[in-house]
């Protein structure tokens, strides 16, 4: 068939916008971005119809009608938000790139609160005078860690840019070797140092380091000693790291301040709930350390923030840099950090209404009767067109955190029959709300530790309606 006549059976674009199905569309989506992918979409289907990719016996109005549906479709797709909810069934507790912590209903209270209207985020009610932003966090933390002053920026490298940018610009700072760490999305250590202005000094090997190795470099240029806690890997066999207690020491033989960054730091002692034993940001304060900076959305369960807490003399240091406004926390920080915070005035009540917390601490039994519940409603909603199984899983702790725990966990597994096991978590990953699994040996694995209460019954629906796709496209 010559092209000219091929092409005759492509409909114009006022014949699609004439559609109702398209007028409806309209009535949603803005003209012009219906008009663009229509264009778009007759674009596509131009070459379709030149490399001889359709039959035929294939007339017009039923191409016109393909072309319409397919419009619906990508307009459904470009209008909805680039940033949706994910259902998290991988078993990583805080995955990065899932958003890492899930707020408590509280924060996300104090969240709706502030977005709700005004707020007083630097006004002090009682005088009527402007406040400070982290008034609102500040007695909290102090009350929390034991600390004399508290302040919260946008996140732990820009705690740890503005700790050294104030207290080591242009002098020399001591870290061990084993410590340089790398904190995520290729920023390290020593860029971070580097951007301050302060000037790095490595001291001992990369599996060994003593206060021998400190007390060598010392001069009358250093300004401060770093300790870095090493939160996303572990060294073992020959190894000895200098202790947080023996860089205090060091520092009070040398009149010094010391600094701890713990990347992931927290207020309660999982280690007594059988996760391997981390030092507290309790400790770390009461060990003597001048400065003490960690995450906020990574352990802690709140918001992603840099909280520095520590000796009041460097604290107010830090809030007079003009580095801080740059970095500084907005009103949806502030609300959501100081409700999750209030949450730990109850320890009891942190582990319990703290999503991170209760996954993290979430018992194997518990764990195994969702599974059992889930896998049950999924196989009798998709029937013989899958095989769903039970099966024993590690979940992980994520964000940078705990690199060696290991999480007991229980997962439903899907074996599909009529398509790949890649292709259905294609087909899930794509939907509304989407949902991340994790497939392994031909199987998609839904780990129940990850799966928010309530989550269950989005998960049976979005399944059984992908199985239904699946049965429509092979008809």
């Amino acid at each position: 068939m010559e092209n000219k006549e091929v092409l005759r059976k492509l409909p114009a674009v006022d014949e699609i916008l004439r559609r109702q199905e398209i007028a409806d569309l309209l009535v949603e989506n803005p003209r012009n971005l219906v008009v663009e992918i229509i264009r778009d979409v007759l674009d596509r289907w131009r070459q379709v119809l030149l490399t001889g990719e359709v039959k035929e016996e294939t007339g017009r109005a039923e191409i016109t009608s393909l072309v319409a549906k397919e419009v619906i479709r990508e307009t459904a797709r470009r209008s909805r938000p680039s940033l949706r909810r994910v259902i998290n069934a991988t078993g990583v507790v805080l995955h990065t790139n899932l958003g890492r912590a899930v707020l408590a209903r509280a924060a996300r209270a104090a969240v709706e609160m502030v977005a709700s209207g005004y707020c007083n985020l630097e006004l002090d009610l009682q005088s009527g005078r402007r406040g400070s932003r982290y008034a609102h966090l500040e007695a909290l933390l102090i009350n929390l860690t034991g600390a004399e002053a508290a302040m919260v920026v946008n996140n732990n490298a820009a705690a740890v840019l503005l700790a050294l940018s104030t207290l080591a610009r242009g002098r020399e700072v001591i870290v061990s070797r084993g410590q340089l760490v790398e904190i995520g999305g290729s920023f390290r250590i020593p860029e971070v140092m580097a951007q301050s202005g302060a000037i790095l000094v490595e001291v001992g090997a990369t599996n060994k380091t003593y206060p021998d190795d400190y007390r060598r470099a010392i001069n009358e240029r250093t300004a401060l000693l770093l300790h870095v806690h090493t939160s996303n890997y572990r060294l073992v066999g020959f190894v000895r790291e200098i202790t947080v207690k023996e860089l205090v020491a060091l520092g009070k033989e040398y009149g010094l301040p010391v600094m701890s960054d713990l990347g992931s730091g927290f207020l309660v002692d999982l280690g007594q709930l059988g996760l391997p034993a981390e030092p507290t940001v309790q400790e770390i304060v009461s060990s003597g350390v001048d400065v003490v900076t960690f995450s906020g959305d990574k352990l802690l369960g709140g918001p992603q923030a840099g909280i520095i807490v520590g000796r009041r003399q460097f604290i107010e240091k830090m809030k007079k840099n003009p580095l801080t406004r740059a970095i500084r926390i907005d009103k949806f920080t502030a609300a959501s950090l100081e409700a999750t915070l209030r949450l730990y005035l109850e320890p009891a009540k942190a582990l319990e209404q703290i999503p991170t917390l209760r996954m993290l601490t979430a018992g194997l039994a518990e764990l195994e009767d969702r599974a059992r519940k889930l896998a049950e409603q999924i196989r009798q909603k998709v029937g013989n067109k899958a095989t769903i199984e039970l099966l024993p899983v590690i979940s992980r702790v994520g964000g940078g955190a705990m690199p060696t725990a290991e999480l007991p966990s229980m997962a439903v597994s899907i074996r599909p029959g009529q398509i790949d096991s890649e292709n259905l978590a294609s087909i899930l990953r794509n939907g509304e709300p989407a949902i991340m699994g994790r497939v392994q040996d031909e199987r998609l694995l839904l780990d129940i530790r990850t799966i928010l209460p309530g989550e269950e019954e989005i998960l049976i629906q979005a399944i059984t309606a992908a199985f239904q796709a699946v049965e429509e496209v092979e008809k």
